[in-house]
């Protein structure tokens, strides 16, 4: 009895065990037109990041030559990330904008935190390696493919992944320590760390140091990587524009963008710490709706090889009308 009469008070710190049951997100507007407007600029987005990224990675398979490639193969899986990152907020977005429920579980609402940044932190550790392939394929080309063998290539995909489980378990460990008995709503439209760590009942200040830390420092690190590794690309290139710069250098574009793309919004949300602007609610949607989407017609428009290789693809999935009708071409 003394026990049920414990746990109605107040979470019990020790088990950690807490009495909110679901959280609700202040994010999502009950004004009528603003959700209909809403709902179809996110459905427009869902359907663009899982047909664009889907579409890249089948192509990538289909084709032997990219598939044995080491760019289009980090490639495949930089939209394998992107499509199942469309998949963790985007949908929970959608139900609510039809419903305007705005509610989680606490349970759901870890499981989309964790995911969120077990695919993130993968994708900026991807980045960083697609920028270390280019870098031995521009500044060291005589020994590209011993470097870049299969193997290797796929360890260091692998690697990619335990980062980004590791970052994310360690986000999760914190929040799971922290007791959640009061408010529970949280300014935004998914589950993310700034806004869990405000609803703590404790002092938190050290617990979102720790995870600034981690989301924050993993962020800027990963991004000046990306800068210094281009930095070097284009030193070494200097001078040898006419001969191979233009070309390596428009390879490396759509690289750059995607990679502006995805940190610049990250800086904004986990290496400022306590901050509570619309900026961030803005760049959190962006980087984990806006920018999957944007990521394939970024590669496709600017690679010809990724252009001819979906066209070959087309005409095996849609046979030419004279195929079709017995005619010859």
């Amino acid at each position: 009895m003394n026990l049920v009469r414990l746990a109605t008070k107040g979470p019990i710190i020790s088990m950690n065990i807490s009495t909110v049951a679901e959280f609700t997100f202040l994010g999502i507007s009950c004004s009528h037109p603003i959700r209909l407007l809403l709902f179809v600029l996110m459905l427009v987005c869902y359907a663009a990041i899982m047909s664009g990224n889907l579409l890249i990675v089948v192509t990538v398979n289909t084709e032997h030559r990219l598939r044995q490639s080491p760019m289009y193969f980090f490639l495949a899986s930089l939209s394998f990330i992107d499509a199942s990152l469309g998949c963790v907020a985007a949908p929970k977005m959608m139900a609510d904008l039809v419903t305007c429920d705005g509610t989680i579980s606490f349970g759901g609402c870890m499981a989309q935190f964790f995911f969120l940044h077990f695919l993130g932190g993968s994708e900026m550790l991807l980045l960083t390696l697609m920028a270390y392939d280019r870098y031995v394929a521009i500044c060291r080309p005589l020994t590209y493919m011993v470097t870049m063998n299969r193997r290797r290539c796929i360890r260091l995909l692998v690697l990619c992944w335990v980062g980004g489980f590791f970052h994310s378990a360690t986000q999760l460990v914190l929040i799971l320590r922290l007791p959640f008995c009061g408010p529970n709503e949280l300014d935004s439209f998914y589950c993310d760390v700034p806004q869990l760590v405000r609803l703590a009942c404790a002092n938190a200040f050290v617990t979102e140091l720790l995870m600034v830390a981690n989301s924050g420092l993993l962020s800027l690190v990963s991004f000046l990587v990306l800068l210094v590794s281009y930095g070097v690309i284009l030193t070494t290139l200097k001078g040898h524009f006419k001969e191979r710069g233009w070309k390596a250098l428009s390879t490396c574009s759509s690289h750059l963008m995607v990679v502006s793309l995805i940190f610049v919004p990250c800086l904004f949300v986990y290496l400022i710490p306590f901050s509570s602007s619309k900026v961030d609610k803005m760049a959190s949607v962006f980087y984990t709706v806006v920018t999957p989407a944007l990521n394939p017609i970024i590669y496709t428009l600017r690679n010809r090889e990724m252009k001819e290789a979906m066209g070959r693809l087309k005409n095996k999935c849609i046979p030419p009308r004279s195929c079709v009708k017995g005619q010859p071409n």
